[in-house]
């Protein structure tokens, strides 16, 4: 669950018109933060940004899907 203040930089970000990845990026910080914390016990810092991208798709962010990995069918 994020924390409200890093829901409020994200609402403050979107109000002033800034790109999705931006306001993901609190989510993200927030997350580097916790793993230096030692608040989550992630193996490495790629894991703790896709928990991040994961807390603010989840929050209304519209951050795009990462390209080619998960979208492919096999035939």
């Amino acid at each position: 669950m994020p924390e409200k203040k890093t829901k409020a930089r994200a609402r403050k970000a979107k109000r002033e018109g800034k790109a999705p990845s931006t306001q993901a990026g609190e989510f993200v910080r927030e997350e580097m933060h916790h793993k230096k914390t030692g608040k989550h016990r992630v193996k490495n810092r790629k894991q703790a940004i896709a928990i991040g991208l994961s807390k603010a798709r989840r929050s209304g962010v519209k951050v795009p899907r990462k390209k080619g990995a998960s979208g492919k069918r096999a035939k």
